[in-house]
């Protein structure tokens, strides 16, 4: 994420546009090397992560606008999670290229919106671009899945997931059962928290 880039010395960050440079990657954007058809988690923070969605309305504008344009797209949404200053939708497309002109709509009008309530128009930016990770089999989507929904938790807006309304946690409840979904966490947990995706 971008905050890290911001904590290395200038030694480090040199080493880190070295590397991005060999590897043909923008030098100061994530990367995006697959760009068909497949199942993605993709992942954007606010700037710098701060809390500009800390208010619960604004959590639900996200989500129903991320939600909407998604689907105008014809993404297949898996699972998804909107909290304070970032958000993970699991999906499936046809290409990345549609989902990144969708999520630049939604950042857009989101920023624009919660800029003209704040009064701060031209004063701040609201969203870093967004990330995507390829799936790489089906223990990885599970994992995945666990990951997206046990995020309020690890970030300590709830002791329990099933309390956060911002994410996709009670349509599996309705849909599976809590059996179903003990079974999958035991089976597939998601470790460390998002390190070590590429070791499934």
């Amino acid at each position: 994420m971008p905050y890290e880039y911001y904590r290395l010395t200038p030694e480090e960050r040199e080493e880190v546009v070295r590397q991005r440079r060999e590897r043909g990657y923008p030098l100061h954007a994530p990367p995006h090397p697959l760009r068909g058809e497949h199942c993605y988690l993709l992942s954007a923070a606010n700037y710098r992560h701060a809390r500009i969605m800390a208010a619960p309305e604004r959590r639900t504008d996200l989500e129903d606008c991320l939600l909407r344009a998604l689907s105008i797209v014809h993404a297949e949404v898996i699972a998804w999670v909107v909290l304070p200053n970032h958000y993970h939708a699991l999906v499936n497309v046809g290409s990345l290229a549609s989902i990144s002109s969708a999520l630049q709509d939604v950042h857009g009008v989101t920023a624009r919106n919660w800029n003209l309530a704040d009064e701060k128009t031209g004063k701040r930016r609201v969203w870093y671009r967004f990330t995507d990770r390829a799936i790489r089999n089906e223990s990885h989507l599970l994992a995945t899945l666990n990951y997206i929904h046990y995020n309020p938790v690890k970030h300590g807006y709830v002791e329990d997931a099933y309390e956060w309304p911002w994410s996709s946690l009670q349509g599996y409840l309705e849909a599976h059962g809590r059996e179903w979904l003990r079974a999958t966490w035991r089976a597939n947990p998601p470790g460390d928290m998002g390190r070590g995706w590429d070791d499934y």
